[in-house]
């Protein structure tokens, strides 16, 4: 007789009741999941909205739309069009300026490479007022509150502010505060640091006629409105980058070239009765002053001391060593109590015959009547 087949040892009813197990398991895993999901979801669009209105200036708002915003009554929030970021003259401008403010506090050890996230705390713009006006502020190195952070920078801006002759009736002229900073607005900080390379007269080159595009979006009556304008950000500038307000000699170049003539053959009279004394003479302002060493020369004799050989370059081959003697004059002039030239050293080497005009004439200004 056959036997019977053999049985699993586990009854047949125990695999019904484990894929029982096995599907409710897999289901509420994918419950689970899809719960999951939504509350990521929920969680990035409520944190989307929270960077949105804290970063006004930050690119990433214009994925918000304005039924983002939680607005007060009349109050105001901008944010810089995205399409105005892709513009190369902004990119250039924000390189630049990125690349000025390294330069300047290359001794710190700062680097920054995004203005909105690197400057909105006060911390770097403390360290670069410190450093163009050799001017010690009183306040704390490192802040790492909300609070602290406003604090340096309402003193920080305030000084700026003072040294900008933005005070008084002047104040309302400023585009820039300690909110539109702190929030990483990149228009005020775009407005900030060109505002302070043109006072210092940085030796950069700013693109001209920089503009970005602001949409601004306003709460009223309990519905947003929103607008857009053009804000500009650089102007009309100089054939050398800096912007300068307009002169005696931009008026002689405009429209006065014969009394120019007149201005300039009285220079070089006054050059020379100087250069005489080491048997050297100018014949030429527009080339004869652009390596630097007739100007060093010069400084030497006006004040009376020699200037040694080994500071500057007396047959300087290279556009580098014009510029280091140019600077040495530069330095010589601030030693003896001289505004700093608006010039740039560049500007000189580079034969641009209005700032070596306007050097020489503030030389003679001040030793037309040393003999």
């Amino acid at each position: 007789m056959t036997s019977p087949r053999s049985k699993s040892p586990k009854p047949q009813n125990s695999f019904r009741k484990d894929d029982s197990k096995e599907e409710t398991t897999f289901w509420d895993k994918i419950g689970t999941l899809g719960r999951k999901k939504r509350i990521k979801e929920v969680q990035e669009v409520q944190e989307e909205g929270k960077y949105a209105i804290d970063s006004p200036g930050n690119p990433a708002m214009a994925d918000v739309p304005p039924e983002e915003y939680t607005l007060e009554e009349n109050e105001e929030r901008t944010m810089v069009e995205p399409k105005s970021y892709s513009d190369p003259k902004l990119q250039e401008l924000m390189s630049i300026l990125i690349d000025w403010v390294n330069d300047v506090l290359a001794d710190h050890r700062i680097i920054v490479k995004n203005l909105e996230q690197d400057l909105y705390d006060g911390q770097v713009l403390q360290k670069l007022y410190e450093k163009l006006t050799n001017e010690k502020l009183d306040v704390p190195e490192v802040t790492q509150s909300e609070e602290g952070q406003k604090q340096k920078l309402y003193v920080v801006l305030g000084s700026v502010n003072n040294i900008l002759g933005l005070t008084g009736n002047r104040l309302s002229q400023q585009k820039w505060s300690v909110e539109s900073v702190h929030s990483k607005n990149l228009v005020a900080i775009l407005h900030l640091l060109v505002s302070l390379a043109r006072h210092f007269r940085a030796p950069i080159r700013l693109p001209e006629n920089v503009t970005v595009n602001v949409v601004i979006v306003q709460k009223r009556d309990g519905v947003l409105k929103n607008r857009t304008v053009i804000e500009e950000i650089t102007s009309r500038y100089d054939d050398l980058g800096m912007r300068c307000e307009r002169d005696a000699f931009d008026t002689l170049f405009d429209h006065a070239p014969d009394k120019l003539e007149v201005v300039k053959k009285s220079l070089v009279t006054f050059v020379n009765k100087h250069l005489n004394k080491i048997n050297m003479e100018v014949q030429d302002l527009d080339t004869q002053f652009h390596d630097g060493v007739y100007l060093t020369l010069l400084m030497g004799l006006l004040e009376g001391f020699f200037v040694p050989l080994y500071s500057f370059n007396l047959s300087p081959q290279n556009f580098e060593q014009k510029v280091h003697n140019v600077n040495v004059a530069f330095d010589l002039m601030q030693e003896i109590g001289l505004a700093a030239p608006k010039a740039r050293p560049e500007d000189i080497v580079n034969l641009d015959l209005k700032s070596t005009l306007r050097v020489l004439y503030n030389l003679f200004t001040k030793y037309k009547n040393i003999y």
